[in-house]
This record gives structure tokens, sequence and C-alpha cells, in this order.
């Protein structure tokens, strides 16, 4: 294993680089939280299709192909859709508002409160889908590296925090390029291939697979419902795909960028079944799925190549941890503080200390919690049952109000968090429940309680 811990040496020593050049080039809070809004359509689209898929987009994804076949495409393609909705519908009007972050909608719409509200929600989800990435570094690196979870937790960890911190969005956006292109050649055209083969070919694996790991549906319908409602919806609104949205230095570049790292999601979606599958041949009795991933690479790959792969497994995990980290110190700056410090202006050392302290709690949590898709369903629960509809409502219904948007929020995330307590962090009811009392509560709300003062949906600012 001496080449791959070198190969994988040198990969985090270039990501490390990237960040201590970020502190140099990064001189404005612009550059720090939007890079600049300079991003054109190569650099835009590879770091957008770094951000969204993640841990469980690749550790959980492999896991679910190891469970039901090919359906386990399913979690990465609602992402996919997502994001192809957002950028056809949504990108273009609001990429000419110069944002920092999504709940400044909010302000645009409602009282403030409602925007502390939708803050402090978003930095949750944010914040535990940060925290589902660092676990699969953990994951990765503690199994082959042969050192403890938690260890392996803080010094891959490490690292994200350090290039975060250092250089912003200015260097996740450098790093995400590397990261794209080494996780694009490592799992799609290396690990995927390679484990088929390792099956005994496609031929081999429909004969001794059961059929319906070549169905579709075979993970069920009630759970692909489930994944669009969670993940479809959520990317339309998450915080972490928005900052990435703003910074492309165009609404072309947003749109066309968005739209083609969408269809990849797709095509990851596939690839995650077809190694998850693969793998089922070659060790069928895995007691943890999820762990089909990292047995995989050591199972399949010869020394070198390891090396390679493992590098762009953590390139896929650390680019979304990152990604997550910064959007919620982003709104932890630029919503929360601000609301309650009542200082409109800060400085760039201040937004990276607020990087510095999240990516120490990213770190904590992550250390407490272990199921990687767990951990991201709870999350995006929260944002879909809580803040899909306010937000929607406040770029395209004229009747919205602020106290229709604060109880949607509150009685939205109540509903999903009882649910999740009484039926469990897997279970599909909490994004049901939330998000029908989230409608019908800010509907409710708007229509009994208008503002005073009318403000015009943010559609037609």
């Amino acid at each position: 294993m001496t080449i791959d811990y070198i190969v994988i040496a040198i990969y985090l020593s270039v990501i490390l680089g990237v960040g201590w050049l970020g502190w140099f080039k990064a001189k404005t809070r612009e550059d720090y939280s939007v890079a600049g809004r300079q991003l054109g359509p190569v650099l835009f689209t590879s770091t957008m299709a770094a951000t969204i898929l993640g841990g469980a987009s690749t550790i959980g994804t492999i896991g679910l192909g190891y469970r039901y076949g090919i359906s386990g495409l399913w979690l990465p393609a609602s992402l996919g859709f997502g994001i192809i909705g957002l950028s056809l519908f949504m990108v273009s009007p609001l990429i000419r508002l110069k944002l920092h972050t999504v709940t400044q909608i909010l302000a645009l719409r409602y009282r403030p409160s409602v925007k502390l509200v939708g803050s402090i929600v978003m930095m949750i989800y944010d914040l535990m889908v940060a925290v589902t990435s660092t676990i699969a570094i953990g994951n990765v690196l503690s199994t082959l590296l042969k050192i403890s979870m938690v260890g392996a937790i803080w010094g891959g960890g490490a690292v994200v925090v350090a290039y975060a911190v250092l250089g912003g969005m200015w260097s996740l956006a450098r790093t995400d390029i590397l990261q794209f292109t080494l996780k694009t050649l490592g799992l799609l055209f290396v690990l995927m291939p390679l484990s088929v083969i390792h099956a005994g070919g496609w031929r081999h694996m429909a004969a001794v697979l059961p059929a319906h790991y070549f169905s579709l549906t075979a993970i069920g319908l009630p759970t692909i419902t489930t994944y669009f409602l969670i993940y479809s919806l959520g990317i339309l609104i998450g915080q972490d795909i928005w900052q990435r949205a703003f910074t492309a230095r165009s609404g072309s570049v947003a749109k066309w960028g968005g739209l083609t790292a969408g269809i990849y999601c797709i095509l990851w979606g596939v690839m995650g079944g077809v190694i998850g599958m693969s793998a089922r041949v070659y060790l069928p009795a895995l007691a943890n799925p999820e762990s089909a991933f990292v047995v995989a690479i050591e199972t399949v790959l010869p020394v070198g190549i390891k090396g390679v792969v493992i590098a762009a497994a953590l390139a896929a995990l650390m680019s979304t941890a990152s990604a997550c980290m910064m959007a919620t110190s982003t709104i932890a700056i630029y919503d929360v503080y601000t609301a309650i410090a009542g200082k409109e202006k800060c400085s760039i050392i201040i937004d990276r200390l607020s990087t510095l302290i999240v990516g120490i709690i990213m770190l904590l949590i992550a250390s407490l919690i272990g199921n990687v898709v767990a951990a991201l369903t709870v999350a995006y629960n929260l944002l879909v049952g809580a803040l899909l509809i306010p937000l929607i409502g406040a770029v395209f219904w004229k009747r919205a109000s602020s106290t229709g948007a604060i109880i949607a929020i509150l009685l939205g995330g109540i509903t999903v968090i009882s649910f999740i307590i009484n039926d469990g962090l897997l279970s599909n009811s909490p994004i049901y429940y939330g998000l029908g009392v989230n409608l019908i509560a800010f509907m409710a709300g708007s229509l009994l309680r208008p503002d005073r003062v009318f403000k015009p949906p943010v559609s037609r600012l």
C-alpha cells in the first residue's frame, strides 16, 4: 500500500496547496463567499457537480445498489432532476439579484423574523449534509488505513476545514475541478468497469443475481417517490447549491452548467447501482452494505490504481463537505450574525473565523453519527418540510405573507422532527406530513393574515 499512500498524500497536499493559495487570492468578502461571481462554464459545471455528489450519493448509492440492484440509482438521479429543474425554471431570474444566501430571498418578501428563523433551519440542513460527507471520509480512511473511525474523521476532516478556511469559495471552486476530474476518471471509468469484470461480466451477473436486481423499481415506488420529494425539492432551495449558482458569471452559465451537472448526477446514479450490484456477486455476505464501496476498492483494484481511486473517492466526499460547511458559515454571518449583532458589514477575518467554528462543530457531530444516508435524510426532511413552501411562495405567490411563512416554517419543522422521533430516521412519513402541514399552514396564515405592506413576488423584482 506504500504507493497508494503516496498517491493519497500527493492529492491531499495539492488540495491544501490550493487552499493556501486562496489565502492570498481571496482578498474580498465577495471572493471568499461567491468566488467573485466570475466562474465560466467549465469551472462552474465542475464545481456544481462536485458539490451535489457527496457521501450519500457515492457510498450510500453503492450500498443501495448492493441491496437492491440498479434501482439504487434513484438517490443521485433525484438530485440530478432537482438541479435540472432549478436550472431551467429558477436560476436565471434569481442570479440577477446578486444575493449571498437563499434565505435573503425571504427578506425581500417577508418580515426580518422570517429570514432569521429560515436561516437557522437552513444552517441545520447544510451542517447535516456536511456531516454526512465527513462521516463518509472517515469510513473510507478508517477502513483503508486501519485506524479508528474518530481519528479518520478528524484527520480527513481537518484537511477540508483547512482549505475552506484559508481560501473560502475561491479555493473550493479551484479544488472542485480537480476533484470532479479525479472522481470521474477514478469511479466512472476505472472502478465501475473493473468491478463488473471482477464479477464475471454482465452476463454472469444476470445469471447469478436475482431478477429484481435489474429492475428500476426494486427499491420500491414509495422510496422513489420519497427521494424525489426530499432530494429533488431540497435541491431547489439548498444554500449549498445556490451559493454555487451565485458564483456563475452570468445567468446562461448557471443555467446550462446546472443542466449538465444534473445529467451527470443521473449517470453517477447508474454508476453507483452497477458497482453495488457487481460487488454483490464477489462479496455476497457483507454485514454492512455501505462498506461495499471501500471493500470493492480493496478487492478489485491493483496497487497504484487503488490510490488514485481512493483519492477520487475522497474528492467526491470533500467537495460536498466543504461546500456545505461554507454554506453554513455564510448563512451564519450574512443572515444570523448581522441580524443579532445589528451589523451589516463584517470583515473577511470574521468570515474565516465563522468557517473555522462551523468546521469544528461539523467534526464533532460527525464523530457521533455513523449512517450517511440517515444523516442526509434528516437534513433534507427538515429543509423541505420547513422551508420549501415559504421560499417558493416568496418567489411566485402574490398573496404570500410573513405570518403564513413563519407559521409554516415552525409547524413544518416541528412535524418533521416529531415523525422522525416516532417513526425512525429512514421512514417516509416525516416528509409527507411535514410538507402537508407546511403547505396548509402557509396558505391559511397568508390568507387570514396578509401583510399590511404589500411586496411583489421575487420573480418580478
